[in-house]
C-alpha cells in the first residue's frame, strides 16, 4: 500500500473529546473510514478537566446538603466533607488523566488515532505534526471537521500570567483545597466551582461583574443560587470587578474597581471561553485564527462544503451534550452527502440541528441546582413570540416537601400563547436536574399545552410541578 493510500481517508476529524468520537462513531457506522487527530487526551475537555471531574467533585457536596434536610437523617452529616476522599472520587472518574480506556473505544469502532498537533494545509489535508516532530499528511476524500472545542478566556489584566492564575482546569483537578479563593466570574463554572471549594473547606469570594449569578437563565435562578451560596458561608459580591492581581509572597491579592482589596491563596477566573482554533490552519482557507466557525444547520462551515465545525467552535451552544447531538446530525450529514443521499434539512429533520436554537437543555449542579431548556421569557419576547410565564413555588409540590424539609425551589414556564406550546422551562431546587429531560421532550416535542394535560404525574413526586403550571396557566 502506498503512502498516498495510507494518508487518504473519507473523514478526518480534529480533535478526540466527545464531539469528535461521535462524529468518528456516526461516520465509520456509515462505512465511511476515518482519521482522528489528538494532541491531548483522547476524550477532551469533558473526561479530563470539565463535565466528569466537577460532577465528581460536586456530588458528594449535593448529596449531603440534601441528606441535612431530611429527618432522622440531618444530625449524622452535619460534620465536614472527608476532603481527600473526595479528590480521589474525583481522580477515579477522570481515570487518572490516562485516556487508554478511550484508545481503546476508538479502535474498536475502527478510526485510527493520530497523536499530535493537528493543522489544516488546504482544502481537505491536514498535516499532524508528532511528539517527536516527525510529520503525516491526511487526506480528506469527503470531509474535515473541526471539533477542537473552546479554552478558558482570561482578561487582559497585566501581569496575570505571572501570578499562575486557575482557569476551569486547575479548578477541577487541584490536589489540595485552597485555605482560601476568589472566584471571578458568575455563570455556570464559577458558581459550581465556588460551590465545591466552599463546601470542601475554602473560604471563597465570589467577585461577579453583572448584577447576578446565571444571567443566561431566568433571573430567580441566580438569586436562589447566591442566596444558598452565601447561606454557605461564601461571601458573594456583584457589580464587581477585578482592577489588577498581584502574587505577594504566595498570597494573590485582587483588587477591585470599588478599591477593595480581597486576599486569597488562588484565584479563580471563570470570564468566558475562546475558541481553541488560533493555531489549527485556518489562515490557510481563508478564515480567521482564532475566530468561531459559522455554520448551517448541517454543521457545515459558511463557504466551505467539505468543512464541519462541531461543538463549542461555533459557539451554537458550549455544552457536552450539545456538541455530542450535533455530532450525530453533523456524522449522518457528512454520510448522506458522500453516498449522494437526499439531505433532510428542514428543521427536526435528521441532518438538521434544530434543538440548537429551540431546545437546549443546561443543568448547573450547585445546591440549589438550576435546569433549564429552550428560551427564557426575555428571550422568547425578543424573539417576538407572544408569550406568558406561568410560576409556581416548588414547595407547594407534596413531593418537594417529602424531599427535603424546608424545601426552596421555584419553576417557570414559558407559554407561546398563540401556538399553545412550550417556549421554555426553567426549574431551581434541590434535585431538578432529573426533572429537566421531562421539559426538554415537552419543548422540542412542541407538545401542545392541551395534549400535556394528558401526561399524569405520579404522586407524590417533585414532577407534579407540571400539574401546578398548567393549572395556574388555566387559572391565569
Amino acid at each position: 500500500m502506498t503512502e498516498t493510500e495510507t494518508n487518504t481517508y473519507d473523514v478526518v476529524v480534529l480533535g478526540a473529546g466527545p464531539v469528535g468520537e461521535n462524529v468518528a462513531d456516526r461516520t465509520r457506522a456509515a462505512g465511511l473510514t476515518t482519521a482522528v487527530v489528538e494532541n491531548e487526551l483522547v476524550g477532551g475537555e469533558c473526561s479530563y478537566w470539565a463535565c466528569m471531574p466537577s460532577k465528581a467533585l460536586l456530588r458528594p457536596v449535593i448529596a449531603r446538603a440534601d441528606a441535612r434536610r431530611v429527618p432522622g437523617l440531618s444530625q449524622s452529616v452535619q460534620g465536614p466533607l472527608d476532603a481527600a476522599a473526595v479528590l480521589v472520587h474525583r481522580d477515579y472518574y477522570t481515570s487518572h488523566w490516562k485516556d487508554d480506556g478511550q484508545v481503546g473505544w476508538l479502535d474498536s469502532i475502527g478510526a485510527d488515532l493520530h497523536r499530535g498537533h493537528g493543522r489544516l494545509t488546504g482544502p481537505r489535508t491536514v498535516t499532524v505534526t508528532g511528539p517527536d516532530g516527525g510529520e503525516t499528511v491526511l487526506t480528506a476524500r469527503h470531509a474535515v471537521a473541526v471539533c477542537t472545542g473552546s479554552r478558558a478566556a482570561l482578561p487582559g489584566l497585566p501581569g496575570l500570567d505571572e501570578i499562575r492564575p486557575w482557569t476551569s482546569r486547575e479548578a477541577t483537578s487541584a490536589k489540595t483545597v485552597p485555605g482560601r479563593l476568589i472566584v471571578v466570574g458568575g455563570g455556570v463554572v464559577a458558581t459550581e466551582m465556588a460551590t465545591v471549594w466552599q463546601a470542601l473547606g475554602s473560604k471563597v469570594t465570589l467577585l461577579v461583574r453583572g448584577k447576578g449569578l446565571l444571567a443566561r437563565m431566568e433571573p430567580f435562578a441566580g438569586e436562589l443560587v447566591a442566596e444558598a451560596l452565601t447561606e454557605a458561608g461564601a461571601d458573594v459580591r456583584t457589580g464587581t470587578s477585578v482592577e489588577s492581581v498581584t502574587r505577594e509572597n504566595g498570597t494573590v491579592v485582587a483588587v477591585t474597581d470599588k478599591g477593595d482589596r480581597v486576599e486569597a491563596d488562588e484565584i479563580l477566573f471563570a470570564t468566558g471561553r475562546a475558541a481553541r482554533t488560533d493555531d489549527i490552519g485556518l489562515e490557510t482557507i481563508g478564515l480567521e485564527p482564532g475566530s468561531w466557525l459559522d455554520v448551517d444547520d448541517s454543521l457545515r462551515v459558511t463557504g466551505h462544503d467539505w468543512l464541519y465545525a462541531v461543538g463549542d467552535v461555533n459557539q451554537r451552544a458550549l455544552l457536552t451534550h450539545q456538541g455530542k447531538y450535533q455530532a450525530r446530525i453533523a456524522g449522518a450529514a457528512i454520510a448522506a452527502r458522500a453516498t449522494g443521499e437526499t439531505l433532510l434539512a428542514q428543521p427536526w429533520g435528521a441532518h438538521a440541528a434544530t434543538a440548537d436554537h429551540a431546545a437546549v437543555p443546561q443543568v448547573v449542579f450547585t445546591d440549589p441546582e438550576a435546569a433549564a431548556v429552550g428560551l427564557s421569557l426575555a428571550e422568547a419576547e425578543q424573539a417576538g413570540h407572544r408569550v406568558k410565564a406561568v410560576d409556581v413555588d416548588l414547595s407547594s409540590v407534596a413531593g418537594a416537601g417529602l424531599y427535603a424539609d424546608g424545601y426552596k425551589g421555584r419553576a417557570r414556564m414559558v407559554v407561546d400563547v398563540e401556538d399553545e406550546i412550550l417556549r421554555g422551562v426553567t426549574l431551581v431546587g434541590p434535585g431538578v436536574g432529573e426533572l429537566i429531560h421531562s421539559a426538554t421532550i415537552a419543548v422540542a416535542g412542541q407538545v401542545p399545552v392541551s395534549r400535556l394535560w394528558h401526561a399524569v404525574p405520579s404522586y407524590p413526586t417533585i414532577s407534579e410541578v407540571w400539574l401546578r403550571l398548567l393549572e395556574s396557566y388555566r387559572d391565569s
